[in-house]
Protein backbone atom coordinates (compact mmCIF):
# COMPACT_ATOMS: atom_id res chain seq x y z
CA UNK A 1 0.00 0.00 0.00
CA UNK A 2 1.24 3.31 -0.83
CA UNK A 3 2.31 5.66 1.75
CA UNK A 4 -0.31 8.74 2.19
CA UNK A 5 1.97 9.89 5.59
CA UNK A 6 4.99 9.36 7.47
CA UNK A 7 4.65 8.80 11.27
CA UNK A 8 7.65 9.34 13.43
CA UNK A 9 7.05 5.86 14.52
CA UNK A 10 8.10 4.39 11.34
CA UNK A 11 11.43 5.26 12.01
CA UNK A 12 12.01 4.31 15.84
CA UNK A 13 10.76 7.25 17.45
CA UNK A 14 9.57 5.48 20.79
CA UNK A 15 7.47 8.64 21.84
CA UNK A 16 7.50 7.55 25.72
CA UNK A 17 9.15 11.30 26.97
CA UNK A 18 12.38 9.74 27.83
CA UNK A 19 13.72 8.33 25.07
CA UNK A 20 15.75 11.04 22.90
CA UNK A 21 13.52 10.87 19.95
CA UNK A 22 15.71 13.17 17.45
CA UNK A 23 17.46 10.88 15.56
CA UNK A 24 13.94 9.32 14.43
CA UNK A 25 12.50 12.51 13.66
CA UNK A 26 15.41 13.76 11.90
CA UNK A 27 14.63 10.44 9.48
CA UNK A 28 11.62 10.76 9.45
CA UNK A 29 11.61 14.30 7.70
CA UNK A 30 14.31 13.59 5.29
CA UNK A 31 12.54 10.55 4.01
CA UNK A 32 9.37 12.53 3.78
CA UNK A 33 11.09 15.47 2.37
CA UNK A 34 12.44 13.16 -0.69
CA UNK A 35 9.31 11.75 -1.46
CA UNK A 36 6.73 14.59 -1.01
CA UNK A 37 4.71 13.24 1.75
CA UNK A 38 3.04 14.95 4.74
CA UNK A 39 4.61 14.06 8.34
CA UNK A 40 2.08 13.41 11.01
CA UNK A 41 2.80 13.24 15.02
CA UNK A 42 1.72 10.02 16.37
CA UNK A 43 -1.33 10.57 18.24
CA UNK A 44 -0.98 10.88 22.48
CA UNK A 45 3.03 10.76 21.63
CA UNK A 46 5.94 12.51 24.04
CA UNK A 47 8.95 13.36 21.95
CA UNK A 48 12.01 13.67 24.19
CA UNK A 49 15.18 15.86 22.43
CA UNK A 50 17.77 16.04 24.29
CA UNK A 51 20.97 17.91 23.69
CA UNK A 52 22.32 16.44 20.25
CA UNK A 53 23.76 18.62 17.49
CA UNK A 54 20.91 17.68 14.91
CA UNK A 55 18.26 18.98 12.89
CA UNK A 56 15.04 17.93 11.44
CA UNK A 57 14.71 19.62 8.48
CA UNK A 58 10.76 20.57 7.16
CA UNK A 59 10.05 20.50 3.04
CA UNK A 60 5.94 18.98 3.47
CA UNK A 61 3.42 19.92 5.31
CA UNK A 62 3.66 18.89 9.03
CA UNK A 63 0.80 17.85 11.57
CA UNK A 64 2.06 17.27 15.50
CA UNK A 65 -1.50 17.21 16.75
CA UNK A 66 -1.64 16.30 20.42
CA UNK A 67 2.00 15.38 20.54
CA UNK A 68 4.27 16.79 22.80
CA UNK A 69 8.14 17.69 22.68
CA UNK A 70 10.09 18.58 25.32
CA UNK A 71 13.55 19.89 24.40
CA UNK A 72 15.58 19.58 26.81
CA UNK A 73 18.95 22.43 27.07
CA UNK A 74 20.28 21.89 30.23
CA UNK A 75 23.33 20.22 27.98
CA UNK A 76 23.96 21.08 24.47
CA UNK A 77 26.44 20.21 21.61
CA UNK A 78 25.88 23.54 20.17
CA UNK A 79 23.48 26.13 21.11
CA UNK A 80 23.42 27.51 17.60
CA UNK A 81 21.78 24.91 16.19
CA UNK A 82 17.73 24.70 15.03
CA UNK A 83 15.71 22.09 16.35
CA UNK A 84 13.06 22.07 13.32
CA UNK A 85 14.16 23.77 9.95
CA UNK A 86 11.79 24.91 7.05
CA UNK A 87 14.40 26.28 4.76
CA UNK A 88 13.60 27.55 1.13
CA UNK A 89 13.87 25.46 -2.12
CA UNK A 90 15.70 28.34 -3.75
CA UNK A 91 19.47 29.73 -4.19
CA UNK A 92 20.26 32.76 -2.76
CA UNK A 93 21.96 34.87 -6.26
CA UNK A 94 24.07 37.79 -6.63
CA UNK A 95 22.56 40.52 -8.92
CA UNK A 96 24.06 43.77 -10.43
CA UNK A 97 22.37 46.56 -8.85
CA UNK A 98 24.67 49.90 -8.63
CA UNK A 99 22.26 52.15 -6.90
CA UNK A 100 18.73 52.35 -4.96
CA UNK A 101 15.90 54.87 -4.44
CA UNK A 102 14.20 55.50 -1.60
CA UNK A 103 10.85 54.59 -2.32
CA UNK A 104 11.35 53.56 -5.98
CA UNK A 105 8.33 51.89 -7.39
CA UNK A 106 10.72 49.72 -9.70
CA UNK A 107 14.00 48.38 -9.99
CA UNK A 108 15.83 48.16 -13.03
CA UNK A 109 15.76 43.91 -12.88
CA UNK A 110 13.50 41.24 -13.96
CA UNK A 111 13.40 37.58 -12.34
CA UNK A 112 11.95 34.49 -13.53
CA UNK A 113 9.53 34.62 -9.98
CA UNK A 114 8.68 36.81 -7.46
CA UNK A 115 11.93 37.42 -5.28
CA UNK A 116 13.37 38.90 -2.43
CA UNK A 117 15.82 42.14 -3.15
CA UNK A 118 19.03 41.97 -0.13
CA UNK A 119 20.74 44.84 -0.79
CA UNK A 120 23.86 46.25 1.28
CA UNK A 121 26.11 49.50 1.42
CA UNK A 122 28.91 48.06 3.79
CA UNK A 123 30.72 51.49 4.02
CA UNK A 124 27.59 53.50 5.51
CA UNK A 125 26.63 52.47 9.35
CA UNK A 126 23.29 53.29 10.68
CA UNK A 127 21.11 52.38 13.74
CA UNK A 128 24.27 54.09 16.04
CA UNK A 129 22.05 52.68 18.99
CA UNK A 130 22.67 54.98 22.31
CA UNK A 131 22.83 54.09 26.18
CA UNK A 132 23.99 50.88 27.46
CA UNK A 133 23.86 48.64 25.05
CA UNK A 134 25.70 51.55 22.84
CA UNK A 135 26.90 50.48 19.42
CA UNK A 136 29.10 51.37 16.16
CA UNK A 137 26.06 50.79 14.08
CA UNK A 138 25.79 48.30 11.65
CA UNK A 139 25.70 48.37 7.55
CA UNK A 140 23.19 50.02 5.69
CA UNK A 141 20.78 47.04 4.40
CA UNK A 142 17.06 46.61 2.64
CA UNK A 143 15.25 43.86 1.95
CA UNK A 144 12.91 44.86 -0.80
CA UNK A 145 9.83 42.45 -2.30
CA UNK A 146 10.02 42.52 -5.94
CA UNK A 147 7.30 40.75 -8.81
CA UNK A 148 9.51 39.58 -11.82
CA UNK A 149 8.77 42.56 -13.81
CA UNK A 150 10.94 44.85 -11.42
CA UNK A 151 7.96 46.34 -9.62
CA UNK A 152 8.39 47.20 -5.86
CA UNK A 153 5.77 45.69 -3.58
CA UNK A 154 6.96 47.08 -0.19
CA UNK A 155 8.92 50.85 0.45
CA UNK A 156 12.67 50.87 -0.26
CA UNK A 157 13.61 52.55 3.09
CA UNK A 158 16.84 54.11 2.08
CA UNK A 159 19.05 55.98 -0.65
CA UNK A 160 21.60 53.56 -1.88
CA UNK A 161 24.05 55.72 -3.79
CA UNK A 162 26.22 52.95 -3.73
CA UNK A 163 25.89 48.87 -3.51
CA UNK A 164 28.95 46.94 -1.75
CA UNK A 165 26.76 43.98 -2.34
CA UNK A 166 23.26 42.93 -4.29
CA UNK A 167 21.72 39.26 -4.06
CA UNK A 168 18.13 37.82 -4.48
CA UNK A 169 16.38 34.83 -3.70
CA UNK A 170 13.16 33.54 -5.00
CA UNK A 171 9.72 33.46 -3.12
CA UNK A 172 8.69 30.39 -2.73
CA UNK A 173 4.84 30.06 -4.52
CA UNK A 174 3.45 27.39 -2.67
CA UNK A 175 2.62 27.44 1.01
CA UNK A 176 3.87 25.35 3.72
CA UNK A 177 1.41 24.28 6.66
CA UNK A 178 2.43 23.45 10.36
CA UNK A 179 0.23 22.98 12.66
CA UNK A 180 -0.46 22.13 16.43
CA UNK A 181 2.85 20.38 18.63
CA UNK A 182 2.72 21.25 22.76
CA UNK A 183 6.38 22.20 22.80
CA UNK A 184 7.93 22.55 26.65
CA UNK A 185 11.46 24.28 26.79
CA UNK A 186 13.53 22.82 29.93
CA UNK A 187 15.68 26.12 30.12
CA UNK A 188 19.38 26.62 29.97
CA UNK A 189 21.32 27.58 33.00
CA UNK A 190 24.08 29.71 31.19
CA UNK A 191 26.33 32.66 32.29
CA UNK A 192 23.86 35.74 31.66
CA UNK A 193 25.58 37.51 28.92
CA UNK A 194 24.49 37.81 25.40
CA UNK A 195 25.55 34.20 24.22
CA UNK A 196 21.87 33.35 22.28
CA UNK A 197 20.48 29.74 21.86
CA UNK A 198 18.44 29.01 18.99
CA UNK A 199 17.05 25.68 19.82
CA UNK A 200 14.21 26.72 18.03
CA UNK A 201 11.93 26.52 14.23
CA UNK A 202 13.94 28.72 12.40
CA UNK A 203 12.09 29.73 9.10
CA UNK A 204 13.69 30.91 5.64
CA UNK A 205 10.93 29.67 3.53
CA UNK A 206 8.49 31.98 2.48
CA UNK A 207 4.63 31.12 2.92
CA UNK A 208 4.84 29.36 5.29
CA UNK A 209 1.76 29.03 7.92
CA UNK A 210 2.25 28.06 11.69
CA UNK A 211 -1.15 27.17 13.23
CA UNK A 212 -2.49 25.67 16.70
CA UNK A 213 0.88 25.84 18.42
CA UNK A 214 2.02 25.64 22.30
CA UNK A 215 5.12 26.16 23.79
CA UNK A 216 6.11 26.30 27.46
CA UNK A 217 9.37 27.33 29.09
CA UNK A 218 10.49 25.58 32.17
CA UNK A 219 13.08 25.46 34.60
CA UNK A 220 14.48 28.82 34.43
CA UNK A 221 16.79 29.52 37.47
CA UNK A 222 19.06 32.64 39.45
CA UNK A 223 20.57 32.54 35.86
CA UNK A 224 20.32 31.60 32.37
CA UNK A 225 21.17 32.96 28.59
CA UNK A 226 18.78 34.11 26.64
CA UNK A 227 17.04 33.25 23.51
CA UNK A 228 16.79 33.87 19.73
CA UNK A 229 13.18 33.02 19.30
CA UNK A 230 11.47 29.89 19.55
CA UNK A 231 10.14 30.67 16.12
CA UNK A 232 12.97 32.79 14.52
CA UNK A 233 12.62 33.45 10.48
CA UNK A 234 15.14 35.21 8.81
CA UNK A 235 14.64 36.20 5.00
CA UNK A 236 11.23 35.39 4.25
CA UNK A 237 7.96 37.18 3.03
CA UNK A 238 4.00 35.93 3.92
CA UNK A 239 4.74 34.56 7.42
CA UNK A 240 1.19 33.66 9.38
CA UNK A 241 1.33 32.59 13.25
CA UNK A 242 -1.93 31.58 14.13
CA UNK A 243 -3.98 30.34 17.03
CA UNK A 244 -0.30 29.98 18.72
CA UNK A 245 0.12 29.84 22.60
CA UNK A 246 3.64 31.25 23.35
CA UNK A 247 5.65 32.06 26.17
CA UNK A 248 7.38 35.11 27.73
CA UNK A 249 10.85 34.25 29.26
CA UNK A 250 11.98 35.19 32.77
CA UNK A 251 14.17 38.35 32.64
CA UNK A 252 17.92 38.11 33.25
CA UNK A 253 19.98 41.46 33.23
CA UNK A 254 23.96 41.41 31.94
CA UNK A 255 26.92 43.92 32.16
CA UNK A 256 26.38 47.05 29.32
CA UNK A 257 28.63 49.93 28.01
CA UNK A 258 26.38 51.72 30.56
CA UNK A 259 25.50 49.49 33.64
CA UNK A 260 23.49 46.61 34.41
CA UNK A 261 20.96 45.90 31.12
CA UNK A 262 18.14 43.45 30.47
CA UNK A 263 18.76 41.20 27.97
CA UNK A 264 15.88 40.74 25.43
CA UNK A 265 14.77 37.17 24.84
CA UNK A 266 12.03 35.64 22.42
CA UNK A 267 9.68 33.70 22.00
CA UNK A 268 9.73 35.16 18.31
CA UNK A 269 12.41 36.74 16.69
CA UNK A 270 11.75 38.02 13.30
CA UNK A 271 14.82 39.58 10.65
CA UNK A 272 14.61 41.20 7.02
CA UNK A 273 10.79 39.36 7.01
CA UNK A 274 8.24 40.87 4.64
CA UNK A 275 4.63 40.61 5.44
CA UNK A 276 4.06 38.74 8.67
CA UNK A 277 0.80 38.00 10.03
CA UNK A 278 0.39 37.43 13.93
CA UNK A 279 -2.89 36.26 14.14
CA UNK A 280 -4.58 35.20 17.96
CA UNK A 281 -1.15 34.63 19.08
CA UNK A 282 -1.20 34.75 23.14
CA UNK A 283 1.32 34.95 25.60
CA UNK A 284 1.64 33.49 28.84
CA UNK A 285 2.10 34.32 32.11
CA UNK A 286 0.20 37.92 32.90
CA UNK A 287 1.25 40.41 30.07
CA UNK A 288 1.24 42.45 32.77
CA UNK A 289 4.39 40.71 34.36
CA UNK A 290 7.29 42.76 34.37
CA UNK A 291 9.31 40.14 35.65
CA UNK A 292 9.15 38.38 32.07
CA UNK A 293 10.46 39.79 28.55
CA UNK A 294 9.09 41.00 25.41
CA UNK A 295 7.33 38.21 23.39
CA UNK A 296 8.66 39.17 20.47
CA UNK A 297 11.53 41.66 18.78
CA UNK A 298 12.23 42.01 15.13
CA UNK A 299 14.98 44.21 13.22
CA UNK A 300 14.67 45.57 9.39
CA UNK A 301 11.38 43.55 8.57
CA UNK A 302 8.27 45.52 6.44
CA UNK A 303 4.35 44.94 6.94
CA UNK A 304 4.06 43.73 10.32
CA UNK A 305 0.32 42.79 11.43
CA UNK A 306 -1.19 42.02 14.74
CA UNK A 307 -4.79 41.00 15.01
CA UNK A 308 -6.66 39.83 17.94
CA UNK A 309 -3.34 39.52 19.77
CA UNK A 310 -2.21 39.56 23.43
CA UNK A 311 0.65 40.10 24.48
CA UNK A 312 3.30 42.48 26.84
CA UNK A 313 4.62 44.31 23.87
CA UNK A 314 4.92 44.74 20.04
CA UNK A 315 8.89 45.55 19.56
CA UNK A 316 10.64 46.52 16.64
CA UNK A 317 14.65 47.36 16.68
CA UNK A 318 16.39 48.49 13.99
CA UNK A 319 13.19 49.86 11.75
CA UNK A 320 10.38 48.39 10.80
CA UNK A 321 8.07 49.97 7.20
CA UNK A 322 4.79 49.55 8.15
CA UNK A 323 3.17 48.24 10.74
CA UNK A 324 -1.03 47.69 12.17
CA UNK A 325 -1.95 45.81 15.24
CA UNK A 326 -5.71 45.49 15.48
CA UNK A 327 -7.79 44.22 18.49
CA UNK A 328 -4.98 43.53 20.26
CA UNK A 329 -4.01 43.90 23.88
CA UNK A 330 -0.52 45.42 24.55
CA UNK A 331 0.95 44.63 28.46
CA UNK A 332 3.47 46.37 30.45
CA UNK A 333 5.86 47.31 27.63
CA UNK A 334 3.27 48.84 25.11
CA UNK A 335 4.35 49.48 21.70
CA UNK A 336 8.04 50.08 21.30
CA UNK A 337 8.94 50.93 17.56
CA UNK A 338 11.20 52.86 15.13
CA UNK A 339 10.82 52.87 11.67
CA UNK A 340 8.93 54.52 8.75
CA UNK A 341 5.53 54.20 6.85
CA UNK A 342 2.23 54.36 8.65
CA UNK A 343 1.88 52.65 11.76
CA UNK A 344 -1.60 52.15 12.92
CA UNK A 345 -3.23 50.77 16.18
CA UNK A 346 -6.56 50.39 15.88
CA UNK A 347 -9.56 48.31 18.50
CA UNK A 348 -6.75 48.13 21.09
CA UNK A 349 -6.34 48.09 24.54
CA UNK A 350 -2.37 48.95 25.62
CA UNK A 351 -0.97 49.99 29.03
CA UNK A 352 1.96 51.17 29.87
CA UNK A 353 3.90 54.84 30.37
CA UNK A 354 3.32 55.56 26.64
CA UNK A 355 0.89 54.12 24.52
CA UNK A 356 3.71 54.06 21.64
CA UNK A 357 7.14 54.39 22.79
CA UNK A 358 9.77 55.44 19.49
CA UNK A 359 12.67 54.08 21.29
CA UNK A 360 15.29 56.61 22.38
CA UNK A 361 18.60 53.95 22.10
CA UNK A 362 17.46 54.45 18.64
CA UNK A 363 16.34 58.16 18.46
CA UNK A 364 12.68 57.72 18.70
CA UNK A 365 12.43 58.12 15.01
CA UNK A 366 9.87 57.36 12.64
CA UNK A 367 9.50 58.32 9.06
CA UNK A 368 5.61 58.45 8.32
CA UNK A 369 2.67 58.57 9.96
CA UNK A 370 1.06 57.08 13.00
CA UNK A 371 -2.65 56.64 13.76
CA UNK A 372 -4.39 55.50 16.94
CA UNK A 373 -7.83 54.97 16.53
CA UNK A 374 -10.90 53.31 19.14
CA UNK A 375 -8.58 52.22 21.70
CA UNK A 376 -8.31 52.06 25.37
CA UNK A 377 -5.21 53.38 26.90
CA UNK A 378 -3.84 52.72 30.97
CA UNK A 379 -1.23 54.88 31.59
CA UNK A 380 0.91 54.44 34.53
CA UNK A 381 3.97 56.18 36.07
CA UNK A 382 5.57 59.91 35.41
CA UNK A 383 4.83 61.63 32.51
CA UNK A 384 2.20 59.60 30.66
CA UNK A 385 2.09 60.70 27.13
CA UNK A 386 0.42 59.11 24.20
CA UNK A 387 3.41 59.20 21.88
CA UNK A 388 6.27 59.45 23.17
CA UNK A 389 10.06 59.87 21.83
CA UNK A 390 12.98 60.08 22.87
CA UNK A 391 16.22 62.17 21.31
CA UNK A 392 18.27 64.21 23.38
CA UNK A 393 19.65 65.83 20.03
CA UNK A 394 23.83 65.01 20.82
CA UNK A 395 23.93 61.24 19.20
CA UNK A 396 24.80 60.59 15.62
CA UNK A 397 22.02 57.24 15.47
CA UNK A 398 23.21 57.48 11.22
CA UNK A 399 20.12 59.72 9.94
CA UNK A 400 18.17 62.37 10.74
CA UNK A 401 15.89 61.22 13.44
CA UNK A 402 12.01 62.70 13.40
CA UNK A 403 8.82 62.10 15.48
CA UNK A 404 6.01 60.85 12.80
CA UNK A 405 4.99 64.07 10.54
CA UNK A 406 1.28 63.23 11.36
CA UNK A 407 -0.21 61.64 14.13
CA UNK A 408 -4.06 61.26 14.17
CA UNK A 409 -5.68 60.03 18.02
CA UNK A 410 -9.38 59.34 17.47
CA UNK A 411 -11.89 57.73 19.62
CA UNK A 412 -9.28 57.19 22.29
CA UNK A 413 -10.48 56.52 26.26
CA UNK A 414 -7.49 57.00 28.69
CA UNK A 415 -8.01 54.94 31.41
CA UNK A 416 -5.87 57.02 34.07
CA UNK A 417 -6.98 55.25 37.07
CA UNK A 418 -3.25 54.58 38.02
CA UNK A 419 -2.10 57.57 37.32
CA UNK A 420 -1.01 59.77 40.36
CA UNK A 421 -3.80 62.63 40.76
CA UNK A 422 -1.25 65.31 40.13
CA UNK A 423 0.24 63.63 37.23
CA UNK A 424 -1.02 65.16 33.69
CA UNK A 425 -1.79 63.37 30.59
CA UNK A 426 -0.59 64.69 27.18
CA UNK A 427 -0.60 63.44 23.86
CA UNK A 428 3.06 64.58 23.29
CA UNK A 429 5.82 64.10 25.94
CA UNK A 430 8.73 66.39 26.49
CA UNK A 431 11.61 64.65 24.27
CA UNK A 432 14.56 65.89 26.22
CA UNK A 433 15.76 66.85 29.81
CA UNK A 434 16.83 70.47 28.27
CA UNK A 435 15.91 72.50 25.32
CA UNK A 436 18.96 75.22 25.66
CA UNK A 437 21.29 72.06 25.52
CA UNK A 438 23.41 72.06 21.88
CA UNK A 439 21.91 70.21 18.91
CA UNK A 440 24.32 68.88 16.67
CA UNK A 441 21.85 66.52 15.76
CA UNK A 442 18.41 68.16 15.79
CA UNK A 443 15.31 65.77 16.19
CA UNK A 444 12.46 66.87 14.20
CA UNK A 445 9.30 67.37 15.56
CA UNK A 446 5.67 66.40 13.88
CA UNK A 447 4.08 68.56 11.23
CA UNK A 448 0.62 68.18 12.42
CA UNK A 449 -1.35 66.74 15.26
CA UNK A 450 -5.24 65.57 14.66
CA UNK A 451 -7.11 64.89 17.70
CA UNK A 452 -10.69 63.54 17.83
CA UNK A 453 -13.06 62.18 21.14
CA UNK A 454 -10.09 62.24 23.41
CA UNK A 455 -11.16 61.65 27.16
CA UNK A 456 -10.18 60.47 30.40
CA UNK A 457 -12.15 58.09 33.04
CA UNK A 458 -11.47 60.55 35.81
CA UNK A 459 -12.62 63.56 33.95
CA UNK A 460 -9.07 65.62 33.82
CA UNK A 461 -8.28 67.05 30.68
CA UNK A 462 -5.75 66.34 28.32
CA UNK A 463 -3.11 68.47 26.91
CA UNK A 464 -1.31 68.21 23.83
CA UNK A 465 2.26 68.66 25.97
CA UNK A 466 3.46 69.74 29.19
CA UNK A 467 5.52 72.52 27.69
CA UNK A 468 4.58 73.94 23.92
CA UNK A 469 8.33 75.33 22.89
CA UNK A 470 9.22 71.69 22.55
CA UNK A 471 6.94 71.53 19.16
CA UNK A 472 7.04 74.82 17.20
CA UNK A 473 5.26 74.94 14.41
CA UNK A 474 2.96 71.74 15.58
CA UNK A 475 -0.83 72.65 13.81
CA UNK A 476 -3.30 70.86 16.02
CA UNK A 477 -6.67 70.49 14.99
CA UNK A 478 -8.76 69.27 17.83
CA UNK A 479 -12.43 68.00 17.28
CA UNK A 480 -12.23 69.80 14.04
CA UNK A 481 -11.04 73.22 15.42
CA UNK A 482 -7.32 74.50 14.75
CA UNK A 483 -5.96 75.40 17.76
Amino acid sequence: MEKTYVYYRDFGAVGDGKTDDMEAIVRAHAYANEHGLPVRADAGAHYYIGGRDLTAVIKTDTDWGDAHFTLDDRELENRNQSVFSIPTSYEQFPVELASLSKDATKVPLTFDTEVLLFVKDADCKVFRRFGVNASNGVPKIDTVLVAPDGTVKNGINWDFDHITEASAIGVDAEPLTVRGGFFTTIANAQECFYNYHCRNIRITRSRVTVEGLTHRVTDEGEQGAPYAGFFNADGCAYLHLRDCSLTGHKLYWTPGQGGMSPMGTYDISLGSCCYVTLTRVTQVPDIMDSSRWGLMGSNFCKDIHLVDCKMSRFDAHMGVNCAAIKGSSLGWQCVQAIGRGLFAVEDSTVFGRSLVSLRYDYGGHWDGDFIVKNCTWRPNGHHPAVISGANGEHHDFGYPCKMPRVITVEDLLIDDSDCPEAEEICLLNNYKDDLAAPRPYPYQTPERLVVRNVRTVSGKPVKVCRDPAYYPGLVVEWDGKIL
